[in-house]
């Protein structure tokens, strides 16, 4: 994996959008407020792109997020999986519309988006194995209505059900051994679109000593936990990226700070600090700074915006990249939630 530091996140809206701004690209989505597609085509890029249904927040329409690699990709797909990979890296991206999905005769109680997720994961996962690329490092997920109960439940709890299961059906695990993640709601009629990073190379998993590990939370959160882990670490001589998942004002397992958005954020900034000192202290030989990170902000009500970005401008300054995005987070009393990646290049000769 000596070639990770090659690996690169980048923000681009369409203003500052080159023509050739496809090159050297590993995959990505796209964000904006169009439910039924998107203005920017994606049929031959070469590279799978994600489309999210989720609004920017800013002068923008749309902004692309680019993983970019100094690698040759090869192209291909497994199921509903569109995937690029070299020999190190894998990213894939599938989406599905609960209209066309099916339920199983067991999961139909739990209606369209539980089988939806199911095949979503069983595809990823086939995915996997067939290139070679088992280790699955950081996924987004993007679940419209995340907070609207149906079939008895929460949509976000169904979502964590159906996922648990197609990790137990893998053989893969459902506690410890878990990738970054992050469950965000989209827009109303959009599809369940979920996009993702595998290696061959097992990452470094990180747990916040603030927090109560995800794959434990109590039984009050669902019948099924959430299955990720508080960030991971990929790389090894000296070249690593940190891998931070979603993260909300949470100690312990509770929300703090409800109705409060600028609190929030302070404490899901002192969470990330907590992250940044363990991921330093255990993985990357060194503590990232706030600043050299680059953020995506997830806030419910776009009325908080300018106490949220105030807050976080305060703490990273004004020189690193954020992409403000209106979602309906995981749960109904948090307002912001926040998630990172920073790299830590090669040392020389390395």
């Amino acid at each position: 994996m000596d070639r990770l530091g090659a690996l690169q996140l980048e923000y681009l809206t369409a203003r500052g959008r080159a023509a050739d701004w496809h090159r050297g690209v590993l995959g990505g989505a796209l964000f904006d407020r169009v439910p039924q597609g998107s203005r920017t085509a994606s049929g031959d890029l070469g590279f799978p792109l994600a489309q999210v249904s989720m609004p920017v927040l800013g002068e923008e329409c749309e902004v692309l997020e680019l993983w970019r690699i100094g690698d040759e990709v090869r192209a291909g797909a497994q199921g509903r999986v569109r995937y690029t990979c070299t020999a190190d890296v894998l990213f894939g991206s599938v989406s599905l519309r609960e209209e066309d999905v099916v339920p199983a005769k067991d999961s139909a109680q739990h209606g369209r988006l539980y089988e939806a997720t199911r095949q979503a994961y069983r595809d990823i996962f086939a995915t996997l194995a067939g290139q070679g690329h088992r280790h699955l490092l950081r996924v987004w997920n993007y679940i419209p209505d995340i907070n609207v109960e149906t079939h008895g439940l929460e949509r976000y709890r169904q979502f964590n059900s159906a996922r648990q299961e197609a990790l137990m059906a893998s053989g893969r695990a459902v506690a410890g051994n878990v990738p970054a993640a992050s469950a965000l709601g989209a827009a109303t009629g959009s599809p369940l679109v979920i996009y993702f990073l595998a290696s061959r190379l097992a990452p470094a998993l990180i747990e916040n000593p603030r927090q109560v590990s995800a794959y434990h939370y109590p039984a009050e959160y669902g019948p099924r936990s959430p299955a990720f882990s508080r960030a991971a670490v990929l790389g090894k001589n000296g070249a690593a990226t940190l891998f931070i998942s979603g993260t909300a004002s949470i100690v312990g397992h509770r929300t703090l700070h409800s109705g409060d958005p600028l609190e929030q954020t302070r404490e899901t900034l002192r969470n990330i600090e907590a992250l940044l000192e363990e991921a330093g202290r255990t993985a990357l030989g060194g503590k990232l700074p706030l600043e050299a990170l680059a953020y995506k902000v997830y806030v419910r009500d776009p009325r908080d915006l300018p106490v949220i970005r105030a807050q976080l401008t305060e703490a990273i300054g004004t020189g690193a990249s954020v992409l403000y995005l209106k979602a309906d987070i995981c749960r109904r009393d948090l307002a912001v939630e926040i998630e990172a990646v920073g790299s830590r290049g090669a040392e020389p000769g390395a």
